[in-house]
């Protein structure tokens, strides 16, 4: 095994060692319980060792640990945000037409999908492209909601099938 796989084998113990319990505490300051926290702790020292390679040039460690634990709270957050309102609108169907729980979780992981799919679109490009997906608006009906030309209506499902092709790819 290469010297510098096991230096930076070395570098990645030490960084846990020395700042998990820091990382924990402030991940449970945000999250306000231990269980969330200690589960993005684990994604985080994750992400550290997928990317040991940066370690050498670091210079400040818990600065580097918040970077990539606020990407993981806000996708945490996204995704218990799906979560939420696919429970409220559970809550609202009948239950003889509720799905069994597989669909349920079959049904929020394609949730939490598109979420990230579309994540990187603005909000009036996903509001549009999803106005014309799931509610079958047409572009005429999608401007006058959004108060938009038809031309942008356009750009933004371009934009959102570009989102959704990049991710698939």
């Amino acid at each position: 095994m290469p010297n510098s796989v096991l230096a930076s084998g070395d570098a990645v113990n030490m960084l846990y060692r020395t700042h998990h319990g820091w990382l924990h505490g402030w991940l449970r300051a945000k999250l306000g319980n231990s269980f969330d926290a200690a589960d993005l702790a684990q994604d985080t020292s994750v992400r550290v060792l997928r990317h040991r390679h940066e370690l050498d040039a670091l210079r400040e460690p818990r600065a580097y640990l918040t970077t990539i634990a606020k990407r993981l709270l806000l996708n945490h957050h996204r995704r218990r945000s799906v979560e939420q309102a696919y429970m409220e609108a559970l809550a609202l169907m009948p239950e003889a037409l509720a799905p069994s729980p597989e669909q349920r979780l079959i049904i929020l992981e394609t949730l939490q999908e598109i979420e990230e799919m579309l994540a990187g679109l603005s909000l009036p490009a996903r509001q549009a492209f999803l106005m014309a997906q799931l509610e079958g608006l047409s572009h005429n009906e999608i401007a006058d909601k959004l108060g938009v030309s038809l031309r942008t209506v356009h750009r933004y499902i371009t934009k959102g099938y570009e989102q959704c092709i990049m991710a698939v790819m």
